[in-house]
């Protein structure tokens, strides 16, 4: 696994861990730690942009965080499922994939050009 992956991971991680704060945090060092997280996060989603395409980047970081906030809601903040929830998940889900496949394929495209130049 390429280590920019592992950067899109980790800022996807650390931002359900600064939102999750945000719903706990009630003394000033809580938002110390918030802060910090945030950093942390952008930092590693600086670093996923370096080698990888910055669309497709931002889409798995802002869905991994819409259906992880959405998850965190429902599993430790009470909140309620319901289908049309449920849709749009998977909706976001495939929008990401599809993002990743189609910049897959158009970097395949143009290596193809680099060879056949």
């Amino acid at each position: 696994m390429q280590k920019e992956w592992v950067y899109v991971g980790l800022t996807s991680l650390f931002e359900l861990f600064w939102i999750f704060g945000f719903n706990v945090a009630n003394s000033w060092w809580h938002w110390v730690i918030i802060v910090s997280m945030i950093a942390l996060d952008f930092h590693f989603l600086s670093k996923a942009c370096e080698n990888l395409p910055t669309g497709t980047v931002y889409a798995i970081f802002a869905g991994a965080g819409a259906i992880g906030t959405t998850l965190m809601d429902i599993f430790i903040f009470d909140g309620e499922f319901n289908s049309i929830k449920g849709i749009f998940m998977l909706i976001l889900v495939s929008g990401v994939i599809g993002l990743k496949l189609a910049d897959s394929s158009s970097a395949e495209h143009e290596e193809q050009k680099e060879v056949n130049a």
